[in-house]
């Protein structure tokens, strides 16, 4: 499975980005952008998270008995990118293998792992318990990936400029000084836009099914805007009976069917009473 199902990517990508605070699309650009669309590589058999061996963090953690083992082998250097990378997954992953057999726990902290490419060895500074903890986890799924760039994210303070979309600030912290040379920026910025052009139907027809037991950032949103009508509500994603009651009450001052969904209609009548700012979100 090189890619997921797009609804499996959606929904790992709406828990995620509920958890940061921030809107799904401007995530989801990011791992777009970060992941070139391949977010598994097949290894024996087995899907597993894209990997990239930094030979220069392996050379500094390994015990002193072992560097010359490992240089020797081509799996260590002081110098960062004299050890080579294979082009393709499968071959990174027998380097791995090769460097493990050496010392698990420092090849793996030498490792970059999955869409986000974070870096193993912030494993302690991202809250794991270890290094096998945090590599399960994004080994264990998609979502487990997402949870590590997700952690990533959260840690490093980025997760406000992605909510006010400064996609320059996020790729200068998290790509690099260099990033304007490759645009990284740039990307991010159209593959948000074409997300959020392109998902309006989709997200419209995702509002109307929102009803009674209904939980998610769609019905937060849905609660804000009940908010903003002057319903008492708290935004915590779950459609109890509180939110039911508004809506229903919403419904009938407008006119509209009290049935305590919030189809077409409902949705078009709200968005008649919203100031055009909420409109846009």
């Amino acid at each position: 499975m090189q890619n997921p199902e797009p609804n499996l990517l959606e929904t790992a990508i709406d828990r995620i980005a509920g958890e940061l605070g921030i809107e799904p699309a401007a995530l989801m650009a990011v791992v777009k952008v970060e992941s070139g669309g391949k977010l598994f590589a097949t290894v024996e058999g087995r899907q597993e998270p894209l990997i990239r061996f930094e030979g220069h963090y392996f050379y500094r953690l390994l015990p002193t008995a072992l560097r010359n083992l490992a240089v020797t082998g081509g799996l260590a250097h002081a110098v960062a990118g004299r050890v080579a990378n294979p082009s393709g997954q499968a071959a990174r992953w027998k380097m791995l293998k090769r460097a493990c057999a050496l010392d698990r726990q420092a090849a793996f902290a030498s490792v970059s792992w999955g869409v986000g490419q974070i870096m193993g060895i912030h494993w302690r500074w991202l809250g794991y318990g270890g290094i096998e903890a945090m590599v399960g986890e994004v080994r264990l799924s998609l979502e487990g990936q997402l949870r590590l760039f997700g952690r990533f994210i959260e840690k490093s303070g980025l997760a406000e400029k992605l909510a006010g979309h400064d996609w320059q600030g996020f790729a200068r912290a998290y790509n690099g000084s260099d990033f304007q040379r490759h645009g990284y920026d740039k990307q991010m910025a159209k593959a948000y836009q074409r997300l959020t052009g392109a998902s309006t139907v989709v997200r419209r027809n995702l509002m109307a099914q929102l009803a009674l037991g209904a939980s998610g950032l769609a019905v937060e949103e849905l609660q804000r805007n009940l908010r903003m009508l002057g319903y008492a509500l708290i935004a915590d994603g779950d459609f109890g009976s509180a939110t039911f009651a508004a809506l229903t009450a919403f419904q009938l001052k407008t006119g509209l069917k009290a049935d305590g969904k919030f189809g077409h209609k409902t949705q078009e009548m709200m968005a008649r009473y919203l100031p055009p700012a909420a409109q846009t979100r």
